[in-house]
């Protein structure tokens, strides 16, 4: 993915004019021969009943992505239950608007999309909706597809300790971990198919602690604004690389608050002047100026990857009319940036 030029993500609603497109990445997903693959008459369905729970991921107009969920009561998935049993068979008679549980049956990426945090994308988003629509939680049953390698030497509970522990890697369960979802119980049977799980499977739950049980004088949560500011200490750094190392310590920092933004001080750059320590200080900054648009490229990347807004702090930069000017800019997590002038000079 490194290599891949990628100018815009978004996260959007799922259309029924999307459907053609949707298609070909279930193709691609599922291309191991498994039965899940939504027809159109499903995702109309699902599109005509629960629209705000459908959202695709987009990237450069491409959909490289999909979660689907409906709404359900709590008291019917708390204990054992299927698959087939929480969708109705896959007709989602059981979604009720009146429901507590924000319930997922789908989420997938397109295989040459991963590795991007775009599925943490959508999951902030289901964080989102439960929170708005005041729903206790989101629960859904999670594949542990990495058990089949150990099921002849541990159960599926030593099996689901040790990936806690980060003892044993599952890509499914160590990704859910992290995301702050929880184990509420092993379940049997969950997907008969699921010979990699052994047809096992982890209810997991994240918990809307602004829940509230509905009453007339019941008011949704202010949403707010998480801002990280980065204390930016002077190091030497002879590259641009050595540079970004710390850069992306700071970005993947403060995106694990979940916060909003992230804002660098100004000239955080400075250090890399020491090649221009032979020079004039004009020179020297010019030199410095060398560098901009290849550290706005990778702030745009650093954005998309981290699922953060990224506002740089300033820096030189020479203009096609071959003035310096300080500059900073906002990279946002979509893949557009803009650039901002300082109207004064540091």
């Amino acid at each position: 993915m490194d290599s891949m030029k990628i100018n815009k993500v978004q996260i959007r609603n799922l259309q029924i004019e999307d459907y053609d497109q949707l298609a070909q990445s279930f193709t691609r997903v599922y291309s191991d021969g498994s039965d899940v693959f939504w027809t159109h008459k499903q995702i109309e369905k699902l599109i005509r009943i629960f629209p705000e729970g459908q959202i695709v991921t987009v990237v450069d107009e491409k959909i490289v992505g999909c979660a689907l969920s409906i709404i359900v009561n709590y008291d019917d998935v708390k204990n054992d239950h299927t698959y087939a049993q929480v969708t109705g068979k896959e007709t989602f008679n059981t979604h009720n608007p009146k429901g507590n549980i924000l319930y997922g049956i789908e989420v997938f990426i397109h295989p040459q999309y991963r590795g991007l945090r775009l599925a943490r994308r959508m999951y902030e988003y289901r964080k989102e909706l439960c929170e708005t629509l005041n729903l206790k939680a989101i629960m859904f049953g999670g594949r542990i597809p990495n058990y089949y390698k150990y099921a002849d030497q541990i159960r599926p509970k030593e099996y689901i300790d040790k990936v806690k522990q980060k003892e044993i890697f599952d890509p499914v369960l160590t990704f859910q971990l992290s995301n702050d979802f929880h184990v509420r119980k092993v379940m049997r049977n969950y997907l008969p198919n699921d010979e990699e799980s052994k047809h096992y499977a982890c209810l997991l739950q994240w918990d809307n602690i602004y829940y509230q049980a509905p009453t007339q004088d019941y008011v949704n949560p202010k949403t707010t604004v998480r801002v990280g500011l980065v204390q930016w200490q002077m190091r030497t750094y002879k590259t641009l690389d050595d540079l970004f190392e710390q850069v992306e310590f700071f970005v993947d920092a403060v995106s694990d608050y979940k916060s909003d933004f992230v804002l660098f001080p100004e000239y955080f750059n400075a250090p890399l002047m020491a090649k221009f320590n032979n020079e004039g200080e004009s020179q020297a900054i010019r030199g410095l100026a060398a560098y901009t648009e290849e550290i706005k490229e990778r702030f745009v990347k650093l954005a998309i990857s981290y699922n953060i807004n990224i506002i740089t702090g300033s820096m030189p930069l020479i203009k096609e009319d071959g003035l310096l000017y300080n500059v900073g800019f906002l990279c946002r997590r979509d893949g557009s940036y803009e650039m901002y002038e300082k109207i004064h000079v540091t």
